[in-house]
């Protein structure tokens, strides 16, 4: 299985490049703030053990001065919960209440430089200072948490902040970026709107984008040159016009008199004249359906002119223009129509309707049934026709409506154009058309018309 093809948005595309930057740049930033705050808040941390530790092992102060000193140590101690201990070899000099709850429990040292330390012990992360002087051992503990709560509350803090100024720039980007696309929006407005009546350059709205620059180029010289083919194919289809209906008018009139000149002479030469001028006919006719598709297929169906249309008078309009051929065959008709109208080109749905029960009574047998209906459903107009002729194939009914296509081994005459006439008519006017094989043994032709068109 082929992989499917993915739609993807530029404007999206932008701001989640925007963001993600951003967003990235932002995170970048944080790490480096923490990585900084970590290393300064372990600076002071351990200068202010250092302080303690001069304070408490100054040579000059006795065991009762260290403890009138202890009001201020012990605000420190609370202040920075640091907990310490000074003893000499046989004798305790001072400790903190709390320093109590680590004696006696094994350290796990995981980091040792010169005096400081990080171990673990009591079941939590601590810092560790030790000296040693004049016989005095010195011990401090602070807890790792103790240094970092109020940097991992600062750091939840910048990264709200953070969060904040992204959102902001979320809506500012969106907005900016929006902002921006609406030159590529007007751009395709104005190029979805181009059809044949109108093919002039594009413009870029104001101020142009340079990046759109060689891409509205070569739209404009797209444009040029489908401007020209169409003008050629006008032209010749003008020219053709004009150049093949005369002749074979003047072979018509020709054969015309040369049939009651000689035809009463020779009834085998009449006959004749007659094969000829009925294949001059189809020719004409089938010159005159090639120029309605011509004519046809650059239309604009927006530009279509239109009018209230009653189809039920369309439909008994074309049953008196087809009524010769149909009294020929002796054709019976059973007819179901409803009075409706609908907003339409009536000279192009007159031609559909036409070719549709020219088609009909072409394909059925003498003495055949067409059966018609016209009636409304919901917003739409339907009309259906099928008849008694002989029955298709389901390749055949998915050909039908294919230029110049016709069934094989028929004795029909026709160009195979009739029912392509029909589907492009109604495509003009945004209908359907569907064939499938009638219970009553031939063809069942469903055309459904919207009563007003959506762009209407």
């Amino acid at each position: 299985m082929s992989d499917q093809p993915k739609n993807v948005s530029l404007q999206k595309k932008l701001v989640q490049s925007s963001m993600f930057s951003s967003m990235l740049a932002g995170l970048i930033a944080l790490a480096l703030l923490i990585g900084l705050s970590f290393y300064q808040t372990m600076q002071l941390h351990d200068q202010m053990m250092d302080e303690i530790s001069e304070i408490l092992l100054s040579s000059d102060i006795s065991v009762g001065q260290r403890q009138a000193s202890g009001a201020d140590l012990d605000e420190l101690s609370e202040q920075f919960d640091i907990d310490y201990q000074l003893k000499l070899p046989h004798q305790l000099l001072t400790e903190t209440d709390h320093f109590e709850s680590y004696a006696g429990q094994a350290e796990t040292v995981l980091y040792d430089h010169e005096q400081f330390a990080l171990v673990w012990l009591d079941g939590q992360l601590l810092r560790r200072y030790q000296a040693l002087e004049d016989d005095q051992t010195l011990t401090m503990y602070q807890p790792m948490l103790a240094r970092f709560q109020e940097l991992a509350m600062s750091s939840l803090g910048y990264l709200g902040i953070l969060s904040i100024l992204w959102l902001l720039q979320w809506g500012i980007v969106h907005f900016a970026i929006k902002r921006q696309f609406r030159s590529l929006l007007k751009l395709s407005t104005d190029i979805s709107e181009k059809n044949a009546a109108d093919l002039s350059p594009i413009q870029q709205p104001q101020p142009e984008l340079q990046e759109l620059q060689p891409m509205v180029m070569q739209i404009n010289q797209m444009l040029s040159r489908l401007e020209q083919s169409l003008l050629a194919e006008q032209r010749f289809t003008s020219d053709a016009s004009h150049e093949l209906r005369s002749p074979l008018s003047a072979i018509q009139m020709r054969l015309q008199l040369l049939n009651r000149k000689y035809g009463e002479i020779d009834p085998a030469l009449s006959q004749g004249f007659k094969q000829i001028q009925a294949d001059v006919s189809r020719g004409s006719n089938v010159l005159e359906n090639l120029l309605l598709l011509a004519r046809l297929d650059p239309s604009d169906a927006k530009q279509l002119p239109r009018q209230t249309v009653q189809m039920d008078a369309v439909v008994e309009a074309v049953l008196n223009i087809l009524h010769p051929y149909a009294l020929q065959k002796q054709i019976d008709y059973q007819l179901e129509l409803k009075n409706v109208s609908l907003e339409a080109n009536k000279e192009l749905i007159l031609i559909c309707i036409r070719n549709l029960v020219d088609n009909a009574i072409r394909y059925s047998e003498p003495g055949g049934i067409i059966k018609m209906e016209l009636n409304p459903q919901n917003s739409s107009v339907h009309f259906k026709i099928e008849n008694a002729g002989q029955g298709l194939s389901d390749a055949v009914l998915k050909r039908l409506g294919e230029r110049f296509y016709r069934e094989l081994g028929t004795k029909t005459q026709g160009s195979g154009l009739g029912l392509s006439i029909c589907k492009k008519i109604i495509q003009l006017h945004g209908g359907k058309i569907e064939f499938s094989a009638s219970n009553l043994g031939g063809l069942k032709v469903d055309v459904a018309l919207p009563v007003q068109p959506e762009y209407f």
